[in-house]
């Protein structure tokens, strides 16, 4: 397992201080991008800036106080500490499991890499619901109806538990037997949806439409 900080030292963001911030947030960021022939899909630009980047600035702002990215380390990000599965494309769950290695905080934020939408205050809603002690955590649901596995928030030491006794190698056998909570919040007026991945040359021309509705 590779733990590498990178990025500016010396930037604003990694001076802030991280120990009383109590939430992480694990980062999944290590497919191959097959869908979309195969790129580096963390580093796509949407907006003007990477995927990965508007995931990272997020979390940040929703008041994680320790980013762990799982997949290849890049330059630009002075607040993530990157790991990586063994081997690397293992699958969500290696993955996952690879990240919680370094997390220390009680509460931590599970997320995809290719959000490019994802919204703070949607976060913080999320950390919120997960502290409350009713559940394991607490999972966000798009318009359709359908929990975003890698936009939730749990419990650190159940989340350990819950892996430990698991044998298997899907991210929903492994969290949807936990009992979370469920929420739906709607982008604000006018804002892109915070669910809207880039999977497919298609979603990434429609992130791209809403990220620049002049973009041809």
């Amino acid at each position: 397992m590779d733990d590498r900080e990178t990025g500016d030292a010396g930037s604003a963001v990694a001076a802030r201080d991280r120990s009383p911030e109590l939430l992480a947030a694990v980062v999944l960021a290590g497919g191959a991008g097959r869908r979309l022939g195969g790129v580096d899909k963390p580093a796509i630009m949407v907006g003007g800036r990477p995927l990965l980047g508007s995931v990272v600035e997020a979390a940040v702002l929703a008041g994680a106080g320790r980013i762990v990215v799982v997949g290849p380390a890049r330059p630009g990000f002075p607040v993530v500490s990157f790991t990586s599965e063994e081997p690397a494309g293992g699958g969500p769950v290696p993955a996952l499991r690879a990240g919680l290695a370094l997390v220390s905080e009680p509460v931590m934020l599970l997320l995809a890499g290719d959000l490019p939408f994802l919204d703070a205050g949607v976060l913080r809603g999320l950390a919120a619901s997960a502290r409350d002690g009713t559940g394991d955590g607490a999972v966000l649901v798009d318009d359709s109806g359908r929990a975003q596995w890698l936009a939730s928030c749990w419990g650190t030491a159940g989340l350990r538990a819950a892996l430990e006794s698991y044998s298997g190698d899907s991210l929903r056998g492994l969290l949807s037997s936990l009992n979370y909570a469920e929420l739906a919040p709607a982008p604000e007026a006018g804002a892109p949806p915070w669910w809207l991945d880039c999977d497919t040359p298609e979603d990434l021309a429609a992130a791209r439409s809403l990220a620049d509705p002049d973009r041809p």
